[in-house]
C-alpha cells in the first residue's frame, strides 16, 4: 500500500521529533473533514507522551555540533525537547548565542512550536555572523518543561563560521506520497524532505496544503531535520486524487525560500494499512562481542517509516547490567535508523538496544512488540604515552573494506522506485537492480538475456549483465511475468545494500589528511574516513585525488549526512575523481544521506560505490558527453537515472 518516493533524507544528523505511535488522529475510518479556503487545520498533538518526572533533555539542534563552514548569514538556531516546554521560561535569556565564544549576540527572539516541541532562536534580520569565527549555542537550566522541571544542565554545543553567505534556494527532492502514485493507503500521511535544513517556523499549514480538488485537507503540518509530514486529522477518501504544495513560504536557515511551489498529486486506493512494521536487521548482531567502544547501533525496517516517530524516546541504549542510559542522538533515513553515543561506550560492557513501538510506519501502524538485542564491548584500549621519535612515519589507520555481498554485481540499484536511461550511449558493465513492481519503472534498457524496458529509439541502453526486478519487461523472456527468482534476488541486494550503507555510516571518522572542508575539489586525500562538514560533500571548480601511496587495500569512506554533488558550479564542468599510487575504484564508498549528482552537465569520470537513500542522477537529458562511473550506484529507495552514462562495475 506503501508509496514512497525515497522519504528522508537525514542529518547525523537528523534528531526527529517524536510522535505518538498511535496517531489517533491518523486512524480513524471515514472521510477527512474538507476545510474552505483559508481555514485553519485543528491543532494535533503529535509527540509521544512522557511521564511527567522524566528528565527534561535537549534531543535534537540545527546547525548540528561541531559543524564548519556554516553560513554567515544564518538566521536560525534550533533546539528540539523531549517534552512540552514552559513557552515563558524560553527566551533571548534561556536560548543564546555567542560569537565569538564568550560574546553573546544580542537582539534574538525565540519562538517555540508547541507541535514540534522546538525552540527557534531567530536573529535579526541584519545580522551577519562573523566570518571564521568558533561560536557556541546555549540552551540553559532556565528552560523548563509544563510541569516546572527545568533541565539539569546548560545545554551547549559549537559550530564554526565560514566565509561566505548562503544564497542558494532550497529545495525538495523527495516526497510521501510519490508523485503520480496510485492506490496509496487512506491512512498514509503526506510528507517532504528538503534538500537541507530548513526554519520550523516557516513549515506550517501556509506553507504546506493538502487539497482535494480545490478544497484543503484538515491536518497539522510538523517539521524534524531536514523533513516535514502533514498528519491528516482523519483518513483520506478513498479512490479519490490529492494534490500537495510546499510554498515558497518555506525558507532555510538562512531565510532562502523555495524558488517556487512544489507540487505533487497522487491518487488513495480504497483499503487501511494495518500491517505492522517490522525490524529486519541491525548493524550490529544480537549477541555480538568485541564491538568497538566507539560505535553506532543501526536498524533496519521492514518498510519506510515516519520520521517523526524516530526519537530518543523509541531508539534507545542503556547498559545492561545497570539500566544506565546512553545519551546520544537518533539519526532515521527510510528504511533506517541509527543511533549514535555521544561519547564511546563503556569497555567489555554488555549494552541492550531498543526499538519501541512508538515507531511507526507512515500509516501509523506501530511496531507489534519491542525489539530488543545485546551487544558487548571489546576491552577499551589504553594507549600509552610513548616519546615521539621522528624518524618512525606515521602510519594511518587504514579502514576495514565494507561487505556489499549480493549487491556486489550490481553497477545500479534503483531501490523501490527503479531505473530509467536517456540517450544511445549508456552502457552498464554489471547487473541492474531494483525492487520496483511497476513496468514504466525500468525504461531505456536491456539486458544480455534479451529483456528489455521501454527502449525508444533514441532511449536505449546496454546492460552486460542481468536487471534483475520485481515486475516484467516489455520484450523477453521475463515479459511474460514476473521472475519470482530475480525478484527475490533484488530483494536480497536492497537489504544486503541497507546493510552496507549502516557500516558505513557507523565508522568512526580518521584519516592521515586533515579533514576537508565541504568542497573536495583540488585537494589530495589519503585513505581514511570523511564526514562532511555541513552535512554535504562536493567537487566542483577541480578534480579530488585519492593517493593510496602503494597501499593496494588503501579504503576510503566519505559520510554525507545530505547530499552529494560533482561537477560545476552550475550545470556545466564536468569534475573527476583521480586515482593514485594505486588506489583502487572498489575501495572507495560514498555514503549519501539523501540524492547524490554526478556531473549534470556530462562528462567526467565518477569513482567509487556511491550508496544513496534517496537516488541519484547522472547527467542531464540532452548531454552527449558520457559520464563515467568506474563503481556502483546503489539507491535505497529513490530511483536512479542515467542519461548516456557508461558504469563499469569494479572486480572484488
Amino acid at each position: 500500500m506503501k508509496k514512497i518516493n525515497g522519504i528522508s533524507r537525514g542529518l547525523p544528523w537528523l534528531m526527529a521529533i517524536g510522535v505518538s505511535g498511535l496517531l489517533a488522529a491518523c486512524g480513524g475510518g471515514g472521510q477527512s473533514p474538507i476545510l474552505g479556503a483559508g481555514s485553519l487545520a485543528p491543532v494535533v498533538s503529535l509527540v509521544p507522551v512522557v511521564p511527567s518526572n522524566t528528565a527534561l533533555a535537549v534531543t535534537a539542534v540545527t546547525p548540528l555540533p561541531n559543524t564548519t563552514g556554516l553560513a554567515v548569514n544564518t538566521k536560525t538556531i534550533t533546539a528540539t525537547f523531549n517534552k512540552p516546554m514552559d513557552t515563558a521560561s524560553l527566551n533571548a535569556g534561556s536560548f543564546t548565542l555567542a560569537c565569538p565564544t564568550g560574546a553573546p549576540i544580542n537582539g534574538g527572539a525565540v519562538t517555540y512550536v508547541a507541535v514540534s516541541q522546538i525552540a527557534t532562536l531567530t536573529l535579526p534580520a541584519s545580522t551577519l555572523l562573523p566570518a571564521n569565527t568558533l561560536c557556541s549555542a546555549t540552551v540553559t537550566t532556565a528552560a523548563k518543561d509544563t510541569s516546572g522541571l527545568a533541565l539539569a544542565a546548560n545545554h551547549v554545543w559549537q559550530f564554526r563560521i565560514g566565509a561566505t553567505p548562503d544564497t542558494v534556494a532550497p529545495t525538495v527532492i523527495d516526497t510521501i506520497n510519490a508523485n503520480g502514485a496510485t492506490n496509496v493507503a487512506v491512512n498514509s500521511k503526506v510528507g517532504a524532505t528538503f534538500s537541507e535544513a530548513m526554519d520550523p517556523l516557516s513549515i506550517n499549514n501556509t506553507s504546506v496544503t493538502v487539497r482535494q480538488g480545490a478544497t484543503v485537507v484538515a491536518g497539522t503540518s510538523a517539521y524534524s531535520g531536514v523533513s516535514m509530514v502533514f498528519v491528516p486529522a482523519s483518513n483520506l477518501a478513498p479512490n479519490t486524487t490529492y494534490t500537495a504544495t510546499v510554498a515558497t513560504g518555506a525558507k532555510d536557515l538562512a531565510g532562502n525560500p523555495l524558488a517556487s511551489d512544489y507540487v505533487w498529486s497522487w491518487t488513495t486506493g480504497a483499503a487501511v494499512d494495518t500491517t505492522p512494521p517490522t525490524v529486519t536487521n541491525t548493524s550490529i548482531a544480537n549477541g555480538a562481542n568485541n564491538v568497538a567502544t566507539i560505535t553506532n547501533v543501526g536498524a533496519t525496517f521492514s518498510e519506510a517509516m515516519n520520521p517523526l516517530t524516530i526519537t530518543n524516546t523509541s531508539v534507545r541504549l542503556q547498559q545492561t547490567l545497570n539500566g544506565a542510559a546512553v545519551a546520544g542522538s537518533t539519526f532515521h533515513s527510510g528504511v533506517n535508523v541509527l543511533f549514535t553515543p555521544n561519547s564511546a561506550l563503556a569497555g567489555n560492557t554488555q549494552y541492550t538496544a531498543t526499538i519501541t513501538t512508538v515507531a511507526a510506519d507512515l500509516a501509523g501502524n506501530p511496531l507489534a512488540t519491542d525489539k530488543v538485542w545485546t551487544f558487548t564491548t571489546a576491552d577499551s584500549v589504553v594507549v600509552p604515552v610513548v616519546p615521539v621519535v621522528p624518524v618512525v612515519p606515521v602510519v594511518p589507520v587504514v579502514p576495514a573494506n565494507i561487505a556489499l555481498n549480493s549487491a556486489a554485481q550490481f553497477g545500479v540499484f534503483g531501490g523501490s522506485a527503479g531505473t530509467t536511461n536517456t540517450g544511445t550511449l549508456t552502457q552498464v558493465n554489471g547487473s541492474i537492480g531494483t525492487t520496483a513492481t511497476g513496468t514504466s519503472m525500468v525504461t531505456g534498457l536491456h539486458d544480455s538475456l534479451g529483456d528489455i524496458y521501454t527502449e525508444t529509439g533514441s532511449n536505449i541502453g546496454a546492460v552486460s549483465g542481468k536487471i534483475y526486478t520485481c515486475t516484467n519487461s516489455i520484450t523477453g523472456p521475463t515479459s511474460a511475468g514476473v521472475n519470482a527468482p530475480a525478484c527475490a534476488t533484488a530483494t536480497q541486494a536492497l537489504l544486503d545494500a541497507q546493510t552496507a550503507y549502516l557500516a558505513l555510516v557507523a565508522k568512526p571518522v580518521g584519516g592521515a589528511s586533515p579533514a576537508p572542508g565541504a568542497n573536495l575539489a583540488g585537494v589530495t586525500l589519503l585513505p581514511g574516513v570523511y564526514t562532511a562538514p555541513g552535512g554535504s560533500f562536493m567537487v566542483q571548480g577541480g578534480n579530488l585525488t585519492l593517493d593510496a601511496q602503494g597501499d593496494a587495500n588503501a579504503i576510503w569512506v566519505f559520510q554525507m549526512a545530505t547530499t552529494l554533488t560533482v561537477g560545476g558550479p552550475g550545470a556545466a564542468f564536468p569534475q573527476s575523481i583521480i586515482l593514485a599510487g594505486g588506489a583502487q575504484a572498489k575501495n572507495v564508498f560514498w555514503q549519501v544521506g539523501s540524492f547524490a549528482t554526478i556531473n549534470a552537465g556530462g562528462g567526467g569520470t565518477m569513482v567509487g560505490t556511491i550508496i544513496t537513500q534517496s537516488g541519484a542522477s547522472f547527467s542531464t537529458a540532452g548531454n552527449v558527453s558520457p559520464v563515467t562511473l568506474n563503481g556502483r550506484a546503489l539507491s535505497l529507495g529513490a530511483s536512479v537515472t542515467l542519461v548516456n552514462t557508461v558504469i563499469n562495475v569494479p572486480g572484488l
